[in-house]
């Protein structure tokens, strides 16, 4: 595989890592320091998984405008040596995860993928229901242990 180079001899970006973990509030440095979220705490991993992304979930589940859903999700952490950076999810989007029921997935991962953000890197229904999947059993998870539920976004590069 060769490498990719910006024209300053910089390694290019090529993806991002996300990790979307429930882990408890004071704990947003040690997320955003941490090499690999999921090795410490609940959570799952996923690839090019971005703020737009999570921001459309949250306009979707919740009906806000995309706008509105988007300023949720300013980074709270950046970690200056990895890179990294750590998203906290709504509340409001954690509680509509929490409560989402396996019957609603489907129609939800089928406008999921309709979605610019979703449908310009061909997201599949089922990747997108698993996700959906995944996401509420780990918001029920959170909420059971008052926790909350956040995004540790890493750049891959090349």
């Amino acid at each position: 595989m060769s490498k990719q180079f910006t024209p300053n001899g910089a390694h290019k970006i090529m993806g991002i890592l996300t990790n979307i973990v429930a882990a408890e509030e004071d704990e947003i440095e040690a997320l955003g320091e941490s090499l690999h979220p999921v090795d410490e705490w609940s959570g799952l991993e996923r690839r090019d998984i971005d703020t737009a992304k999570i921001a459309t979930l949250h306009s979707l589940l919740t009906g806000d405008l995309f706008d509105e859903a988007a300023a949720h999700y300013e980074p709270v952490y950046i970690s200056a040596a990895e890179g990294a950076l750590v998203l906290r999810f709504a509340d409001e989007l954690t509680a509509r995860l929490a409560e989402l029921e396996e019957d609603a997935m489907e129609a939800i991962a089928a406008e999921l993928a309709a979605t610019e953000e979703f449908e310009s890197e061909a997201w599949d229904h089922e990747v997108l229901y698993d996700l959906l999947a995944e996401l509420a059993d780990l918001a029920r998870l959170a909420d059971a242990q008052g926790q909350l539920l956040f995004a540790w976004i890493h750049p891959l590069r090349t």
